[in-house]
């Protein structure tokens, strides 16, 4: 299963997801571009971030995709006609031509199966083409995780909540590295970055973005008393310690 196959509340997300953005920004001035290539959005959720990476492309073209069937209708609302965007899990995904570039941010350790993640990415790029990303990675949230463990073990939240694991993979760079390479990745550059953020809308952004998996397994009379409890333990102003794992390769 991947976040691919799950809905998302896109409204809610587009709207809170200010460090997603900052770090976008980030990624795409890592990608050389020279303004007419075609290039990827690997997981484009509501298209804010894609939106950045179209004005990149005066000349080019953009092909966002997601699997979650609201982020998909919202960025299509967002970007507009001129870019494709489509509904397919990244596990699955095949184009018709191989694009130039694929880039991706806040999506892949949602992907428990980087191998196979990997060996599509590869299988879409043109040989030369860049992959540039950034994920969660080793460490990501271990402070925040634990506060949020913590008030999920408690009645009456534990009934719903028991055996759920871990929804995230959080790879270290060097199991990155090597699966990049086995599947014909080369020039590979992977790095861990600390990014703590403060979210604008602490409560919005902890039912949408950071405990969404949680909630979609709460009784609805439970998820504002979840969301709340979680914030107290996490602390005011809540600060999300945050690890980006970095991503930059060539297609062999």
């Amino acid at each position: 299963m991947s976040a691919q196959t799950r809905d998302w509340d896109a409204g809610t997300y587009h709207r809170v997801a200010g460090p997603q953005e900052e770090w976008g920004r980030e990624v795409i001035e890592r990608l050389p571009l020279r303004g007419d290539e075609t290039v990827l959005d690997a997981g484009c959720g509501s298209g804010r971030v894609t939106r950045l990476l179209v004005e990149r492309l005066p000349r080019g073209r953009v092909i966002a995709v997601d699997g979650a069937p609201s982020m998909v209708a919202r960025a299509r609302e967002t970007l507009g006609p001129e870019v494709t965007v489509l509904q397919t899990d990244l596990l699955d995904l095949q184009l018709d031509d191989p694009v130039d570039a694929v880039f991706s941010t806040a999506v892949f350790h949602h992907i428990p199966d980087h191998d196979r993640l990997f060996e599509r990415m590869r299988g879409v790029l043109r040989g030369g083409g860049r992959l540039v990303v950034q994920c969660g990675g080793e460490g990501n949230a271990t402070r925040f995780r634990a506060h949020a463990n913590a008030v999920a073990e408690r009645e009456p939240y534990a009934r719903y909540l028991r055996g759920m694991g871990s929804p995230w993979y959080f790879a270290s760079p060097q199991d990155t590295e090597e699966r990049l390479r086995a599947v014909g990745f080369d020039e590979l550059r992977c790095w861990l970055e600390p990014r703590p953020a403060r979210p604008a809308d602490p409560a919005g952004f902890l039912r949408t973005v950071l405990l969404n998996y949680h909630v979609e397994r709460l009784p609805a009379k439970l998820v504002d008393p979840f969301v709340a409890d979680v914030q107290r333990a996490a602390g005011v102003p809540l600060e999300v310690d945050y690890v980006r794992l970095n991503i930059d390769a060539r297609a062999a």
